[in-house]
């Protein structure tokens, strides 16, 4: 059981491949379409910008689950941790808010879509485009408390990934001399 909750917890990570591969082979179709045949493929840009807007949404859900969207820190870092990590939980507090309301206005927003509201060369009803809204913040949302929990519980601080480890980097050459 607990390689499905490994998979669940990267389930952001697995929809954003997705989409990126798709998205991408689908512009490439596109390019080669309009490059080799001179004629272009009407419904592949639609759907390219479709898809690389959910993309942008679950990877904004992915980032919030490691912990990896950009804050300002300096004041944070200079703080005990334990001081910090409660600002951060206030601030992340303040922004379930922000989710929440804008899962709610997204929820009447579509629930407003006349069944006539179509992208036009899809054809497909804009209120099943729009559906990534209240999706991507309600994950999005599920991903602040997680990673609070794992904080403020369990005592895990997930660390961003882009930052570069340095710890045991020294000198590599004899003498300390390169």
């Amino acid at each position: 059981m607990t390689s499905f909750w490994r998979h669940l917890d990267k389930l952001e990570s697995y929809i954003c491949q997705v989409l990126l591969a798709v998205f991408v082979g689908l512009l490439f179709v596109q390019i080669v379409s309009r490059q080799m045949f001179g004629s272009s493929i009407t419904w592949i840009e639609e759907l390219s910008v479709i898809l690389f807007v959910w993309f942008a949404y679950f990877g904004a859900s992915y980032a919030a689950r490691m912990a990896a969207h950009n804050r300002i820190s300096f004041h944070l870092n200079r703080m005990d941790r334990r001081r910090a990590r409660l600002i951060e939980a206030f601030g992340d507090l303040f922004w379930i808010g922000f989710n929440a309301v804008f899962i709610w206005q997204s929820i009447t927003f579509i629930s407003l879509l006349k069944p006539f509201v179509k992208a036009q060369t899809l054809g497909w009803q804009m209120r099943w485009v729009y559906l990534v809204l209240p999706i991507a913040f309600a994950l999005m949302t599920l991903r602040i408390l997680q990673v609070n929990y794992m904080k403020l519980v369990l005592g895990k601080d997930p660390r961003d990934p882009d930052k570069v480890e340095i710890d045991g980097m020294g000198d590599t050459t004899e003498g300390g001399r390169a």
